[in-house]
Order: structure tokens, then C-alpha cells, then sequence
């Protein structure tokens, strides 16, 4: 599973993290991003406050831009909005294309870049709800 947002530096790398925690060993998932100046840094820091909060360690992430290889590698490309997803669309290959879909499935997570803390923390909630969509409930 690939999760997808603007600048891999908020909420693609959290859900991430939670889709993985939710699907255990088996489940593998990367995150990536379509543009954006955090290449290689690290999340932003009130996500990674917003994810301590709910018992995630995201302090190891690092950004890192959406390669065809990635698209290749996944099984699922899962999109935080819809217009990373139109994107997404207009650069991959037509058999990526069918993999593409949107991580609340008829809805956007919203970016809370420039927000305060409290949108962070309602963003993270949203996503960690939203692992269910894609895996199993928990037991």
C-alpha cells in the first residue's frame, strides 16, 4: 500500500504508520509525496505530536518524492485528496491507474499545514479512523 499527499510531510506519512500498525506484519506500506521543498526532512512537527498522542512514533519519517517504482511496488495507491489524485492519474501508467483511489474513499482528509494544533490532532484522528476502510477492524 502507497499513501499519498502533497508534501509527504503531514498526513500520508501518518497514515502510513497507522495502516501499518493496523495491519501488522501483514500488511507493507510507504508513503510518498507529489511536490513540495521537505525532500528528506523530517514530518512536520505537530504531526509528529498529534501521532505521539495517539501512540505513534513518527519521528522517524522522512519525506521523499513519488517515484513510477512506487506506483509499480503498491497494490493500493491511496490518496489524502482529490487533487493528488487527479495528478496521480495524468502521470501513471493506465495499469497504476486502477490502483488509484481516494483514503476516505468519497472524501478528502483535509491538509492542516498552517493550522494549529488542535486541526493536527483531528487530522491524525480522522486518519487513524479512516485505517479501517482498508483493513479489517480491530479485534
Amino acid at each position: 500500500m502507497l499513501t499519498v499527499c502533497l508534501g509527504n510531510y503531514c498526513r500520508s506519512p501518518f497514515a502510513a504508520l497507522a495502516l501499518a500498525r493496523r495491519g501488522g506484519d501483514d500488511v507493507q506500506v510507504r508513503s510518498a509525496r507529489l511536490i513540495g521543498k521537505w525532500q528528506d526532512q523530517p514530518a512536520n512537527p505537530s504531526m509528529i505530536k498529534a501521532a505521539g498522542r495517539l501512540g505513534y512514533d513518527l519521528s522517524t519519517h522522512r519525506a521523499q518524492q513519488i517515484t513510477l517504482e512506487m506506483l509499480d511496488w503498491a497494490d493500493t495507491v491511496l490518496t489524502m485528496n482529490a487533487a493528488v489524485l487527479e495528478t496521480l492519474r495524468t502521470i501513471c501508467t493506465e495499469d497504476n491507474a486502477q490502483k488509484l483511489g481516494l483514503y476516505l474513499g468519497d472524501r478528502d482528509v483535509p491538509d492542516p499545514m498552517g493550522q494549529g494544533g488542535d486541526v493536527f490532532n483531528d487530522c491524525a484522528v480522522l486518519i487513524e479512523t479512516g485505517t479501517a476502510l482498508h483493513i479489517g477492524r480491530l479485534p
